[in-house]
């Protein structure tokens, strides 16, 4: 597959979902957030990049430590929809920019921050995105990974993997945090404090913010419940078909 025919895919899903994006509350909240929040701090001249930045909760959060963010995302969409929150909050310093991860066109070096949220497993080419954060920030600058994690055994991937792509075809791959570090590491960065944490999805949210066909909503739940006693004590399933799945937040610095 072509990185145009993945973007394609990728807008197909996600530009007439944005206000769902906006509203989800597992986008909106999150110890991962507050932490990433904590690790940036207070730096009132700082210019900060929220990299794939969806309904921009990541924008929204850093507006307020920052001096500028610029929300970057391929979907216009969910772009215009930041920019009218950024606006009805009153937060003047959220700026936005459209393009893929793998391609930012912005100059070297243009950031105090980096930061990611829940984007970089739609990516079509995953290094050639955190490549892209690394030549844009500053060589002094600070840099936040967040996403879903893999569990890195063979057989819970295969399961978390399926189920991702039955959602939603514009997913490319949950990576592990093993993965992560080395692609991070190759690519200039040191990497630093890393939290994980436990995400439960409520599987109607999960399904409706998608709008998931119904043919592969059941094709989930049919995998679910033919899925083997390790897989639904690893993923806490749910009757309903809730489920709870490992995020991380990697904090690196450029080297």
């Amino acid at each position: 597959m072509t990185t145009a025919t993945h973007d394609a895919t990728v807008l197909e899903q996600y530009d007439s979902r944005a206000q769902a994006y906006l509203a989800s509350a597992v986008h909106a909240s999150g110890a991962d957030l507050e932490r990433m929040a904590a690790v940036i701090g207070s730096r009132p001249h700082a210019v900060a990049l929220d990299m794939g930045c969806g309904g921009g909760h990541v924008a929204f959060r850093m507006a307020g430590l920052v001096g500028k963010v610029v929300a970057y995302d391929l979907s216009a969409a969910m772009l215009e929809t930041v920019a009218a929150e950024a606006r009805k909050r009153g937060l003047d310093n959220i700026v936005t920019k459209r393009g893929a991860a793998e391609a930012l066109p912005c100059p070297s070096g243009s950031f105090d921050v980096v930061a990611t949220r829940y984007s970089a497993h739609h990516w079509g080419a995953f290094t050639d995105g955190l490549a892209q954060m690394r030549r844009v920030v500053k060589p002094d600058g600070l840099a936040l990974f967040m996403d879903v994690v893999s569990p890195g055994v063979p057989l819970l991937d295969t399961w978390l993997q399926s189920l991702e792509l039955l959602r939603d075809p514009s997913h490319v791959r949950n990576g592990t945090l093993a993965e992560w570090k080395a692609a991070l590491a190759s690519l200039g960065f040191a990497v630093g404090e890393v939290a994980t944490y436990k995400l439960r999805l409520d599987f109607g949210a999960w399904i409706e913010r998608m709008q998931t066909p119904d043919v592969h909503v059941a094709a989930i739940r049919s995998l679910q419940r033919r899925a083997s006693a390790e897989v639904k004590d690893y993923f806490a399933l749910e009757d309903d078909g809730s489920f709870t799945i490992d995020s991380a937040l990697i904090v690196a610095r450029p080297v």
